[in-house]
């Protein structure tokens, strides 16, 4: 009852983290913002690979996942991100800290459920431009927001070889964008967007796995996303504004702003691996998208488009001996990967690429099925060419999977 209520407190004060600033990259202005769930931290610390068979950890990535659980699972996380920003000029950097799911697994039999809460894109940054030779002396630009994602889920089992899974997921949040105008006189001009989304997105999964010989066992899964469209209703206020310690704005007017729809992309993912089941395992995976039906969220959005989305990755993991009781360090999960991501987003004619490579480990609590996962993220994404910015970033992780026997009627009173 204890762990129970444990599991609930987790889950309130997990949602109330859900406000939080959890990006600060300027390509988080364009579309609906910064994608932000990558992957469970055991499946990120492998590149994002999510196609292995596991009783224990939650597959957030692939419905099909879900009916091969065993026991009750919850799962938490969250994420350090440190960022450098550089363009041709200047460099910053920036630390964010910011949940990245919640999610219970329930085992029933040959059929299994998902259901969570997790952040699915953020807007999150400051920019202040200086040209003391325009009219408009300084510009200063701010995001903040983004949209969440609560999901259910269900998988069924229809051998030990092969289950398939349907998901269903309703997507809603607020996102605030501001642009201040400064001029060399006393007051200047704020332009404030502001959007509030809401849409409904299916994902339906297969995955199968088989043994190839005594020892070696093969797994494969694939996973797709229709197009799914969300909706916007939008304001725009402008203003007079007098800069102090504190903006101050005078004489605020409401401007035409229609509603607006933008496209999620349809999505399929699809990935195999080989290797030898509580030893090792690795495989790769590929995840394709039709970024051209994506857009922002205003029609005078310039100098920004979209383009077809791609993400490859390979990684896997790696246990020296999981039935060691006498040397612990034998028995922790050590994981490894890479990955390529051409985002779909496109400005000034530049493709904004990420690549990077990951590391991790899963430290099994002594007497349980429960574990403490670790995950280390480094990369780069965007570019300094055509007056852009990149990003270099290095990522810490950690994620909590709790385990248990729940639903289990008493033998006894």
């Amino acid at each position: 009852m204890i762990k129970r209520l444990c599991v609930i407190a987790c889950l309130f004060f997990s949602i109330l983290s859900f406000s939080q600033e959890s990006t600060s990259s300027p390509y988080s202005y364009y579309g609906l913002g910064e994608n932000r769930f990558k992957g469970t931290t055991d499946t990120r610390a492998m590149g994002g690979v999510a196609i292995f068979s596991d009783s224990i950890h939650l597959n957030l990535q692939n419905p099909a996942f879900y009916s091969h659980l065993r026991l009750t699972t919850f799962s938490v996380a969250g994420t350090v991100m440190n960022t450098t920003f550089k363009n041709n000029f200047q460099k910053e950097t920036a630390r964010r800290t910011a949940l990245d799911y919640l999610a219970v697994g329930l085992p029933m039999g040959k059929w299994g459920a998902g259901f969570g809460l997790m952040p699915f894109t953020a807007v999150g940054y400051k920019i202040t431009n200086t040209d003391e030779n325009a009219v408009e002396t300084e510009r200063r630009y701010s995001g903040t927001g983004g949209l969440n994602r609560a999901f259910l889920g269900i998988s069924y089992e229809f051998s030990p070889k092969f289950s398939a899974g349907i998901e269903a997921g309703y997507i809603f949040g607020d996102i605030e964008t501001s642009s201040i105008y400064l001029t060399d006189v006393e007051y200047g001009t704020r332009e404030l967007n502001e959007s509030a989304a809401s849409g409904i997105a299916f994902t339906a999964g297969l995955a199968y796995k088989s043994m190839i010989n005594d020892k070696l066992l093969f797994s494969a899964a694939a996973s797709y996303s229709p197009e799914a469209t969300i909706s916007l209703s939008n304001e725009r206020r402008i203003g007079l504004v007098k800069v102090l310690s504190s903006i101050s704005v005078y004489d605020e007017i409401t401007a035409n702003a229609p509603d607006t729809e933008v496209k999620l992309p349809s999505k399929y993912t699809f990935g195999a691996g080989i290797g030898q089941p509580k030893k090792w395992m690795v495989g790769a995976e590929a995840n394709l998208s039709d970024g051209t039906a994506m857009a922002n969220r205003f029609d005078d959005i310039e100098g920004a488009s979209f383009e077809s989305a791609s993400k490859y990755a390979i990684g896997g993991y790696y246990i020296p001996n999981y039935a060691s009781y006498a040397k612990y360090f034998q028995r922790i999960t050590y994981r490894g990967g890479l990955k390529y991501e051409k985002t779909g987003l496109v400005i000034n004619n530049k493709s904004i690429d990420d690549y990077g490579f990951t590391l991790g480990a899963g430290l099994p609590l002594s007497g349980t099925f429960s574990n403490i996962n670790f995950g280390f993220e480094f990369g780069k994404r965007g570019t300094r060419d055509a007056g852009l910015v990149e990003e270099k970033y290095a990522n810490f992780s950690i994620g909590l999977s709790f385990n248990d026997r729940w639903f289990v009627k008493r033998r006894y009173d």
